[in-house]
């Protein structure tokens, strides 16, 4: 699945799987809310680095499951989403400063909706808490000038030789420690980014219930008919899938109740909505 397949239904069921991946109960769409990262690319930044494509690649896998926090404050206050899905994206149109097709690190990171998070998802969304940063270790960095170790050269990041300006290579990344929410990246184009096909909560809660209630349409159909659905109608039709759903679920949860009531358990806990531990 490419980004735009990913970001055009945020709340589908692969996605949802994807992030119940790292939670200790499964969250409902209801729950979540996602938002789209840049976390870096190969264009030489601030600090006169760029990373290799193949550092990349190798960068992708590693930040899956990273924590987001603020400045690089490896404090557990700080920590306020977890990335569950990256995928490296190359736009060979567009060409970086040392002349190869521009490519980065794309992900998707999920927060809990929670009135502690409210302030946070409305600066999000207000373009307020854009920029991003990573945190990562490298086994190499290479001068770009001679190809060697850059502790082992003459040459010096930012300065020219023979017209060409010098800059690091970042290669073999050894660790991904984190992503913080940044003023001012060393990655100009690292931060959150618009998806490619904007949707409402309301938009991505209705597609959820769709999938989940096994209908007969096709993903597109499903996708093109809320997406042009009226607000009021979306919602009457939200109203009426999870009565559908809860009402599904009801002998289910009898079964479990009367299962539970043979084998006489000593405590009985409500985990969150219909996640119910015996």
């Amino acid at each position: 699945m490419n980004s735009a397949d990913i970001l055009s239904v945020p709340y589908s069921q692969e996605i949802m799987d994807k992030v119940n991946n790292f939670t200790r109960r499964r969250l409902t769409p209801e729950e979540v809310y996602l938002f789209p990262l840049v976390l870096c690319d190969n264009e030489v930044d601030r600090d006169g680095e760029r990373f290799s494509l193949s550092a990349l690649n190798a960068l992708a896998e590693m930040f899956v499951g990273k924590t987001g926090i603020f400045d690089h404050n490896a404090a557990v206050s700080g920590q306020t989403s977890r990335i569950f899905h990256t995928e490296v994206e190359t736009q060979p149109q567009q060409l970086t400063s040392a002349g190869e097709p521009y490519t980065c690190v794309k992900a998707l990171a999920y927060m809990v909706r929670c009135p502690q998070n409210e302030s946070l998802i409305a600066e999000i969304d207000g373009g307020i808490k854009k920029e991003v940063s990573i945190s990562c270790s490298v086994a190499k960095k290479i001068c770009s000038v001679c190809g060697k170790d850059k502790d082992g050269c003459p040459h010096r990041a930012g300065e020219s030789y023979n017209g060409k300006e010098c800059h690091i290579i970042l290669e073999q990344p050894t660790d991904a420690f984190e992503w913080s929410f940044v003023a001012v990246p060393a990655q100009k184009n690292a931060g959150v980014y618009k998806s490619a096909k904007p949707d409402s909560g309301l938009q991505s809660q209705v597609t959820a219930l769709l999938y989940n209630c096994d209908t007969v349409l096709p993903t597109w159909a499903i996708e093109t008919l809320v997406e042009k659905m009226p607000e009021q109608k979306l919602i009457k039709l939200k109203d009426r899938l999870q009565k559908q759903l809860a009402k599904r679920a009801e002998p289910q949860l009898a079964a479990a109740l009367r299962s539970s009531a043979k084998s006489k358990p000593s405590s009985f806990s409500l985990g969150g909505k219909n996640n119910f531990k015996f």
